[in-house]
């Protein structure tokens, strides 16, 4: 059985940081590109960020370039996702999402083939 399963989110005040994880089981984790996606309040879901299979490529979107480092360990099963300088504006649940065979894509992404019931961050002024 599939399984993504997303920690670490929480209150945090604007200007902190806040480290998400993603445990992985169930399918060949080395093999494939994960990312993140969030759903904020009234709105659609936002790509956020993804890394290849094996760690060496990494894109997010533009509102959070410089703020936030996605990271794995692939020797655990994990992924991670490093929010810096957060703003009211990443106020969303965050999704992990296994988006396909090595590379990551946007569409991907976007519909991944499996994803976690994520995890809610609240950022405050």
């Amino acid at each position: 059985e599939v399984q993504l399963v997303e920690s670490g989110g929480g209150l945090v005040q604007a200007g902190g940081s806040l480290r998400l994880s993603c445990a992985a089981s169930g399918f060949p984790f080395d093999a494939y590109a994960i990312g993140w996606f969030r759903v904020a309040p009234g709105k659609e879901r936002e790509g956020v960020s993804c890394i290849g299979s094996g760690g060496e490529t990494t894109d997010y979107t533009d509102s959070v370039k410089g703020r936030f480092t996605i990271s794995r360990d692939n020797a655990k099963n994990t992924v991670y996702l490093l929010m810096d300088i957060v703003k009211p504006e990443d106020t969303a649940v965050y999704h992990c999402a296994a988006v396909g065979f090595y590379y990551c894509s946007d569409y991907g992404l976007l519909r991944p083939e499996a994803s976690g019931q994520g995890t809610l961050v609240t950022v405050y002024t």
